[in-house]
């Protein structure tokens, strides 16, 4: 497939431009059977709009979806782009798979550094954010007695790679205590500052924390980390496509994101930034024929690769930017804060995330006071086909409800009134 092809199929499938959406059929969902003009408005930010975007993506029957924060959906767009794909592979694989696709992978991989503001060389595309973060913790040839601060709110795929690759080795893994509930961003700063010595060598953190949808500050923390100089290593997982971000106004080092939650893009793709100035101290987790080249390409080298879900991340992005990175952002907040103005003043819900927008944004977790966490999960599911996921951990005993684009306000309002008959 030549270069420009991957593109004008897509625009086949979504186009933004003419209105063109595709809307699953009941009989077939291969059919395009509607054209809806609102998403050629780019103005238009009405819930009409959001319920147009909602029908891009196809659930289980009587599935009501608040897990994106586990994983996301990939839309109509691009299941179709990934299909093509895969059966213009399976149809001449060898020529597919090694050369004829090279300038569709570098493509991709200039849409992910438009996406978040670096340069093409700045930009692997891996396979998970566990890869990410392995990749990254094998690479330093750190000794006894040096120290890596991880937050206790980590995920475990971004705290074991440390502790198999490191910690094994004499270093010391500090392990400070975030608040669950900060009022300002300077509180979670402190304690990242209070944590550092003169051994701590890099700082590695959540964007977000999947427990609570807690937003780290990794700006602020790369700055004052870096005049320590002090490396920070940024697992995006859970923020990567929830709102718009610019890496190099970011500031850290090395920043890695499966692309399968929030940017919709086919499962098993991931995207692995490292700052120019940083990206000699990494090495490569496989070696393969090519290992000479210096570029962040070595950081991918697989030689054989399922590259139809690579080329389907650059058919997740058209979709992403046909709708715009600003409205996402805009409705990411606005769910949040309809979610907010439905649970106020009810004392028998308790929100177990902070509440500034600089401090959470569309994931929020939610104890039902009196109620075992583990039981409301369940009846929300078997009794409403509602799906989130529990919180057990730091005594959160509350639900993480992920608010992606294909949520609308009737979700919400249906998963209120869900909560509101369980908590009696």
């Amino acid at each position: 497939m030549k270069k420009t092809h991957r593109r004008s199929f897509v625009k086949q499938l979504f186009t933004g431009v003419a209105g063109t959406v595709l809307v699953p059929s009941f009989a077939s969902n291969t059919e395009v059977i509607n054209t809806i003009p609102q998403l050629s408005k780019t103005n238009d930010t009405s819930e009409a709009f959001w319920e147009t975007i909602k029908k891009q993506f196809i659930f289980a029957d009587g599935l009501h979806y608040f897990n994106n924060a586990s994983l996301g959906p990939s839309p109509i767009a691009v299941q179709k782009a990934t299909t093509h794909f895969r059966a213009t592979l399976d149809g001449f694989p060898s020529k597919y798979m090694w050369g004829e696709w090279d300038d569709e992978k570098e493509k991709v991989r200039q849409q992910v550094a438009d996406f978040f503001s670096v340069s093409n060389e700045e930009i692997a595309i891996t396979h998970n954010t566990t890869e990410g973060m392995n990749l990254i913790a094998r690479s330093f040839d750190l000794q006894p007695g040096d120290e890596i601060i991880l937050a206790d709110h980590e995920h475990a795929s971004g705290t074991i790679p440390w502790k198999v690759w490191q910690e094994t080795k004499g270093v010391k893994l500090v392990r400070p205590v975030l608040p669950i509930t900060p009022k300002t961003v300077d509180e979670i700063v402190s304690v990242y500052e209070k944590a550092i010595t003169p051994n701590t060598k890099i700082i590695s953190m959540c964007h977000i924390v999947n427990t609570n949808g807690m937003i780290l500050p990794v700006k602020a923390v790369s700055e004052m980390a870096h005049k320590k100089g002090i490396l920070v290593a940024v697992d995006g997982a859970q923020s990567s496509g929830m709102f718009t971000i610019n890496l190099n106004d970011l500031g850290c080092d090395f920043y890695t994101a499966s692309a399968h939650k929030w940017l919709f893009s086919p499962k098993g793709i991931s995207v692995f930034y490292a700052k120019k100035e940083s990206q000699h101290l990494l090495k490569p987790l496989m070696v393969a024929h090519g290992y000479e080249d210096k570029s962040i390409r070595r950081l991918e080298n697989y030689n054989t690769r399922n590259l139809p879900e690579f080329l389907g991340l650059g058919a997740a992005i058209d979709f992403y930017n046909t709708i715009g990175k600003d409205k996402i952002t805009k409705r990411s907040y606005e769910l949040k804060d309809y979610l907010y103005s439905k649970l106020k003043n009810k004392p028998k819900f308790k929100l177990k995330t902070p509440t500034h927008n600089d401090l959470s944004c569309a994931i929020q977790t939610l104890e039902v006071i009196g109620k075992d966490v583990n039981d409301v999960k369940k009846t929300l599911f078997d009794k409403y086909g509602i799906d989130v996921r529990p919180m057990s951990n730091f005594n959160l005993n509350g639900i993480r409800i992920s608010m992606a684009i294909y949520i609308t306000k009737k979700d919400v309002n249906y998963l209120v009134n869900a909560l509101n008959e369980i908590a009696g």
